[in-house]
């Protein structure tokens, strides 16, 4: 039982603790982190790594006024157990409980819902220029920034703005060897050579010591003097980088010596100007087994059996079942053996995209470009343009953020780049940073582009493999769900571009199923037989382009067409229906679309969140009666309320 952390209701409460309290307090944090796996899922060794960095911070600046942003947000849970929600924390990532990352809505202390990495550095450049300008220019400005985030493009063009500003702005690097895995690219080598902490620092100390000693000769001596002080400190201080953008370098630093930070962000807090503070933690600080295998703690599996007397993790709990995510990656690794010509690229999501196979048996073939999807992007048509059959396997959410390489250099050059968008659809407890809502409508704009998505477990292989063939961009969306198989008469038709799969025909309705909810439709409609309506069921397979042969007949000829989709309404598949039956003319006054309502949708488990979209079975079922019911006719759907 927690001792200290009950007694934390704000940040101000951390001010009467001492040293040795303080250090209880972060065992405490540490055990509540603990204490979530054991009930679900969760960001664990990220949140371990920055206790003491959240507790120092704190302690120095007063949030309740100055400014302070995480970025990314999934290393947030000590923020918000020393931020007023102790009482809360075990709620975290449960349908209507804490969020697992930063959220306004919970606290003041919480300034924007981050989910996607590199943007803190921009933001708290705006809120520190708008506190300027409005007479708050004492309020301080920080941003806390992995190392995995930060070569996203953004934060060097933030960097680049500050230090043209001289903005009174404190970054803070925390720089762990980690993203999810370990990090990558020229920027990663870059960081390691700082690395050699113990050699940096007794270098710079001797080097100051001895340029001190010597004295002033005269001007000339003075300026030859100041050239060979520059000259050794380039040669010896890693953070010239940072000091080339305009930013003064300190560090790098122990990110668990708290007494250590605390005295630097003390000593920080009153300079001017940009500054970068490098901070050294250890991904999973405190839990042996995590701060081993950072990976695989970085959002672990439920923790089924603990040791009583040395805490470590005997057993996790077993998962599901096989998952579309298994499947697709299972159809890369099969296609990869039999085309020497297919490539993978993804942006530092090679666990979650369960890639580990892959880059170990064809480490030349697989690229993980680090959290900078529009590099990947735009990389992946260099390879298409150079003959290679590139797949860019990435989660729908974080493909927005390479909207316009889409654009210009796959769409508009017409390169056959294959799109694997995982986590398509509602991406349960990380909530709205992550539901994949809006590709379909992001991605039905553009010429060229072939949208498709399976309608279940049968499709996927099938998909990826005509992907791979189609001379064009081409994009595969699929959910964080188990593989589901849905019944059919006989074996499942071909891909064949643009043409979707009648799963059964019915002459009361239809439903029109885009994705994988289509085993949802094909047990709602075999419910609605138990009330006399004979409703069929169509796997649309493509979104663009539309199956117009099949689906406009189908609208032109059954009484109540239901769309249903896992994304957006606004601009989805159902809108794609509608303006296909617009353009031919056809009333489409009997088209329902079922699909994610237009706002952000909190986090949860999945059939939780369905089931609050009316995507359920239930809600399918009762929509269908209702529609029914409104049509006036002498219906089943109205005997059978009598």
């Amino acid at each position: 039982m927690a001792r200290l952390l009950p007694q934390i209701h704000s940040p101000a409460d951390l001010q009467r603790l001492s040293d040795e309290e303080l250090q209880e307090l972060a065992y405490e944090i540490r055990q509540e982190l603990i204490k979530v796996l054991t009930t679900r899922p969760a960001h664990f060794a990220s949140n371990l790594g920055v206790v003491e960095l959240c507790l120092a911070l704190h302690l120095t600046f007063d949030f309740s006024k100055d400014r302070l942003i995480w970025d990314t947000g999934h290393q947030i849970y000590p923020h918000k157990l020393i931020t007023g929600r102790y009482d809360r924390f075990h709620t975290i990532r449960t349908k209507g409980g804490l969020m697992g990352f930063p959220n306004p809505a919970e606290s003041p202390y919480d300034l924007f819902m981050t989910g996607h990495a590199g943007c803190s550095v921009s933001c708290i450049s705006g809120l520190k220029a708008a506190d300027d300008h409005l007479g708050h220019k004492d309020r301080k400005a920080v941003a806390v920034i992995g190392d995995g985030a930060l070569p996203s493009g953004i934060v060097f063009e933030a960097f680049n703005n500050i230090g043209g500003m001289g903005q009174d702005v404190l970054v803070i690097l925390n720089d762990n060897k980690m993203s999810i895995c370990p990090r990558t690219g020229g920027l990663a080598r870059y960081l390691d050579q700082c690395r050699m902490t113990e050699f940096y620092q007794g270098s710079k100390r001797r080097l100051n010591q001895f340029l001190h000693a010597i004295p002033v000769l005269g001007p000339m001596a003075q300026s030859a003097l100041e050239q060979l002080r520059d000259g050794v400190k380039a040669m010896l201080k890693h953070g010239m980088l940072f000091e080339e953008l305009g930013f003064r370098y300190f560090g790098p630093v122990d990110g668990h010596d708290l007494p250590g930070l605390r005295k630097i962000l003390r000593d920080l807090k009153t300079q001017k100007g940009p500054i970068l503070l490098h901070v050294f933690t250890v991904k999973g600080y405190g839990v042996e087994q995590a701060a081993a295998d950072p990976v695989t703690y970085h959002a672990p599996p439920v923790f089924e059996k603990l040791d009583p007397q040395s805490g470590r993790v005997v057993a996790f709990k077993k998962g599901g079942g096989k998952t579309y995510t298994d499947a697709v990656s299972a159809a890369i690794y099969a296609a990869m053996q039999r085309d020497p010509h297919v490539v993978v690229l993804t942006a530092a999501m090679c666990q979650g995209n369960k890639l580990e196979k892959i880059r170990e048996q064809f480490p030349d073939r697989f690229y993980d470009v680090g959290i900078c999807e529009s590099h990947a992007v735009a990389f992946a048509a260099g390879l298409a343009k150079g003959g290679l059959k590139p797949i860019v396997d990435i989660y729908s959410t974080f493909l927005q953020r390479a909207f316009d390489q889409i654009f210009q250099e796959v769409c508009l050059q017409n390169l056959p780049v294959v799109f694997c968008m995982d986590r398509a659809g509602l991406s349960g407890p990380d909530g709205p940073t992550h539901h994949g809502a809006f590709d379909i409508p992001y991605l039905r704009l553009f010429p060229n582009m072939t949208l498709m998505a399976p309608g279940d477990e049968a499709d996927v292989q099938p998909m990826l493999d005509f992907a791979l063939q189609h001379n064009g961009p081409i994009a595969l969306r699929y959910p964080k769900a188990n593989l589901e198989r849905v019944e059919r008469d006989g074996p499942p038709p071909p891909i064949e571009w643009g043409k979707a799969e009648v799963i059964r025909w019915g002459s009361d309705g239809c439903f029109v199923a885009y994705g994988a909810l289509l085993s949802q439709c094909v047990a709602a409609a075999r419910r609605l037989r138990d009330y006399g309506l004979d409703i069929g069921v169509i796997n649309a397979r493509f979104a663009k382009p539309l199956d117009k042969d099949l689906l406009l007949r189908v609208v032109e000829t059954v009484p109540l067409v239901i769309t249903v989709e896992e994304g957006t309404l606004e601009g989805g598949f159902g809108s794609a229906l509608l303006e296909a039956a617009n353009a031919a003319g056809l009333d489409t006054r009997n088209i329902v679309r079922a699909g994610l309502p237009d706002r952000f949708i909190e986090h949860g488990e999945r059939g939780e969140l369905l089931a609050d979209c009316g995507l359920s079975v239930e809600h399918l079922v009762a929509l269908v009666r209702a529609r029914h019911c409104d049509l006036g006719r002498d219906d089943p759907c109205l005997l059978a309320q009598h």
